[in-house]
């Protein structure tokens, strides 16, 4: 079956070689229109329902955030396909969204192109889009982030958060509710999303919460304790990082 699917690029060379590129390896994607801003974007997407949206985050009247906020229906999967955006990488790890980064290589298109095959239904997917919409209005404290778990996808707010807790290629939420979640993502993943969102990497094994900070100790090598009661261990090589930032 095929994917009908439109591009949203600016740049006519960058259209032409994403187009080149998915003739020749991914046969399944079916270019049904092509757009070059958010006015032009908004209109192919109202003209064609497409199944599939390729969108670059920059676009001369306006960003692909400002087209998903104007877009009246969100019922498409979606890949971003974006030059190095800290601020765009955030929000995609955020709500656990594909991205590609230019310039394009072949294999990760053709993984992501592969997964959109796999959806069996865009409910979980348009979630994850009204979901990216929602974060880009609220402040950090009512952001929520994206867990893809095996069946589903869970949207936890970054306030019930108390501390993220790697487990070799897992990382394990502690909510304030008492609740752990295990994700089968290494907790790397998660550092870009969550920095600059009111929580510091304190230890190779830990993300906390600022706000969840009981108090902090340099005795026995450096640790805080967290609302919940929880010790947690500050790294000797982030300990002076993490009391500059804390409380120098």
């Amino acid at each position: 079956m095929s994917i009908r699917s439109v591009l949203i690029e600016d740049i006519l060379s960058n259209r032409e070689n994403l187009r080149s590129l998915l003739s020749r390896h991914c046969p399944q994607v079916e270019l049904i229109g092509e757009a070059d801003g958010v006015e032009s974007g908004l209109r192919l997407l109202a003209n064609t329902q497409p199944d599939l949206v390729f969108l670059d985050v920059r676009l001369p009247d306006g960003t692909g955030f400002d087209l998903l906020e104007q877009s009246q229906k969100r019922n498409f999967a979606l890949i971003f396909v974006t030059a190095f955006d800290e601020y765009a990488l955030k929000a995609f790890q955020l709500n656990a969204l594909d991205y590609l980064m230019k310039p394009i290589d072949y294999k990760l298109l053709k993984k992501s192109v592969e997964k959109v095959a796999l959806l069996e239904n865009l409910s979980d997917e348009n979630r994850r889009l009204r979901n990216l919409v929602t974060n880009l209005k609220n402040t950090d404290e009512d952001k929520r982030l994206a867990l893809p778990m095996e069946d589903r996808t869970e949207f936890i707010e970054l306030k019930q958060i108390v501390y993220c807790e790697s487990e070799n290629n897992y990382t394990r939420f502690h909510l304030a509710d008492g609740r752990i979640i295990l994700i089968a993502r290494t907790l790397k993943k998660f550092e870009l999303a969550l920095q600059d969102s009111g929580f510091i990497r304190v230890h190779n094994s830990f993300i906390v919460r600022i706000k969840s900070i009981k108090s902090i100790s340099r005795r026995d090598g450096g640790y805080m304790i967290l609302s919940n009661d929880r010790q947690i261990p500050i790294s000797r090589n982030r300990k002076e990082k993490v009391f500059r930032h804390l409380i120098d």
